[in-house]
């Protein structure tokens, strides 16, 4: 039984006025007093909000917890690791001795201040000041090296890196053990971080590598004994059995027997606590971050974000249309690639800082190859060059934050710079200035890998992570095809465009004379 209710005929009044104009306003206000006209705006305006922005009103926040922060525990005081974990070290911990200047170029910080002239002054692995031109209060020895008429800038940052990912020779071959060697798997991996880094990249989120060569590689790297971009590890991808990469964790053809190999770029998992485990077991590795795919449950992707960020680690996903939306209320932290997904979707990524690295590349270089992407049930839904670029515009129309990721795997690492110019170029296409999209690719970069604090801008306090460039890529980006040298943790990784190794210094013998 419908239940019937009336209206006064004086609150009827109100609320017409209330629609009307201020001289109708001042009318009940005389007659009936402040206090009911209050209530009655007050009333339509919640109405309002409610009409306008449903989003906001049906979120309820994520179902995982945040991030645990260790702040109160580990002051800035207490020295830590440069990665994910910032696990306490000596002030010293891979930091090269020595000191060294940059003089008389052009620095693009990374902050969005335009470029001006400035001294770099760097100590150790660290900047430990930005001088004006002229000003040569550096320390007494310091290296100088002369880098007028270049522009200087924070090392660019790739965040969606595979790097032992098979090459086509090596998964063409019936000699290869590309999958199951961690030694094969290593080898590809150094030839990549040497491309990687001579296209001025020095930091790389590698998000699903085999077995433990990233972490291996990650060490060697920062203890400077390994020419390369910084690597921020997650280890294997974690999916369901038929998940998007869960081909890498079984023969084909065979998914019930899965996690056989050590060696494996994937690792399956079933039901919420398998899920958990996989986290644990890469964060046992030394992970910095965690990568997970599609396809999932609720129950399961909960319950891996809440894993891993009980660990203090941040998640990132591959998923699309539904499996977004299950990311999303489990409190993910980035999503990969410009896959489907609501509008609904889109605002909740925004509201909640959820961040994008879209991978435009990829989906280009599959497109113009292959005409399409085919045979993978985890890629169901109309996919090209158009709905790849109206997504990410979508996400950037949205208030998306947005960072740079390649995703080049098998022979594509060979169209670096190309590929990440071609990246920067799209994010111009999407609405970014070059100024901006180079600020995404260095200190947005940096924040969405959690790593801002350290790397991504040029400013005291921060690593030396350092490029110099025959030109000005702010103006255009062309001019990243010319990146001279580098400076990886203070370290010099690369000269005249060459991957630059220091001369083996002989230890003495015991006892020699």
């Amino acid at each position: 039984m419908i239940q019937k209710r009336y209206v006064r005929p004086e609150t009827l009044q109100a609320l017409m006025a209330a629609t009307r104009g201020p001289d109708h306003l001042r009318q009940i206000f005389l007659k009936k007093g402040a206090k009911m006209m209050i209530a009655w705006v007050s009333r339509l305006a919640l109405v309002a909000l409610m009409a306008t922005a449903p989003a906001v009103a049906q979120d309820s926040g994520p179902e995982a917890r945040p991030i645990y922060k260790r702040d109160q525990w580990l002051p800035k005081s207490v020295p830590t690791s440069d990665d994910g974990l910032r696990i306490p070290v000596p002030a010293d911990f891979d930091a090269p001795k020595g000191s060294f200047v940059l003089v008389g170029g052009r620095l693009f910080d990374g902050t969005g201040a335009p470029a001006r002239p400035a001294t770099i002054v760097v100590e150790g692995k660290t900047i430990t000041a930005v001088l004006n031109p002229g000003d040569r209060n550096w320390p007494e020895g310091a290296v100088v090296f002369d880098v007028a008429g270049k522009t200087v800038m924070p090392g660019l940052i790739d965040l969606h890196t595979h790097l032992t990912f098979l090459d086509t020779a090596s998964a063409s071959s019936v000699f290869s053990a590309a999958n199951l060697s961690s030694a094969e798997s290593a080898m590809r991996a150094v030839q990549r971080m040497a491309i990687y880094l001579q296209a001025g990249i020095t930091s790389v989120r590698d998000v699903g590598s085999h077995g433990d060569v990233p972490f291996v590689l990650k060490r060697r790297q920062a203890e400077g004994a390994l020419a390369g971009p910084r690597i921020f590890a997650a280890g294997q991808l974690i999916t369901q059995t038929g998940g998007h990469g869960a081909i890498h964790a079984f023969a084909p053809g065979s998914p019930e027997v899965t996690n056989g190999n050590p060696n494996s770029m994937a690792r399956i998992a079933t039901g919420p606590d398998q899920w958990r485990e996989a986290v644990r077991i890469q964060f046992a590795k030394g992970a910095d971050l965690i990568k997970l795919a599609s396809e999932y449950t609720q129950e399961e992707v909960t319950a891996a974000v809440d894993e891993a960020h009980s660990l203090g680690l941040p998640v990132t996903v591959d998923a699309e249309t539904q499996y977004i939306d299950m990311a999303i209320k489990a409190g993910v932290d980035s999503i990969e690639h410009p896959l489907p997904r609501s509008d609904a979707a889109v605002a909740l990524m925004a509201r909640r800082g959820i961040a994008s690295v879209p991978t435009l590349i990829p989906y280009r270089l599959i497109s113009r190859r292959s005409g399409g992407y085919y045979g993978t049930p985890s890629r169901r839904f109309e996919l090209n060059e158009t709905t790849i670029m109206e997504m990410a515009k979508k996400m950037h129309r949205g208030g998306v934050k947005m960072g740079i990721g390649l995703d080049l795997i098998l022979d594509a690492p060979a169209h670096l710079p190309g590929a990440y110019i071609n990246e920067l170029e799209s994010f111009v296409d999407l609405g970014f200035t070059k100024p901006e999209a180079l600020v995404a690719a260095t200190r947005t970069s940096a924040e969405i890998m959690h790593m801002g604090d350290r790397i991504g801008t040029i400013r005291a306090g921060m690593l030396a992570d350092i490029i110099v460039i025959d030109g000005n890529p702010d103006e255009d980006f062309a001019a990243l095809r010319k990146v001279t040298t580098a400076f990886v943790n203070g370290r010099l990784m690369l000269q005249d465009g060459r991957i630059y190794v220091p001369a083996h210094e002989e230890v003495p013998l015991p006892g020699a004379r």
